[in-house]
C-alpha cells in the first residue's frame, strides 16, 4: 500500500536511526506483518503485542500526521 511505504518511510527518515534499540527492533517487527495487519495496528483496530510496539505504533500515527 503506497499510504503505508509513505508513513515508514518517514518514520525510518525521522525517528528510526535515534531510537533506542529495543524500539528499532520492534519497527522491523512491523515490517514483517502483512499490509492488512499493519493498516489495522496504524488504524487502531489491532494492538501491538508489546510495549515497544505499541510505542513505534504511536509515533507511526504522530509522524503521518506531521
Amino acid at each position: 500500500m503506497r499510504e503505508l511505504d509513505v508513513v515508514l518511510s518517514r518514520y525510518l527518515d525521522r525517528h528510526y536511526g535515534e531510537a533506542p534499540a529495543p524500539r528499532q527492533a520492534a519497527f522491523e517487527a512491523l515490517l514483517e506483518l502483512s499490509d492488512p495487519e499493519l493498516f489495522d495496528l496504524l488504524r487502531g483496530q489491532t494492538e501491538a503485542c508489546d510495549r515497544d510496539g505499541e510505542a513505534i505504533v504511536a509515533e507511526l500515527r504522530r509522524t503521518h500526521s506531521d
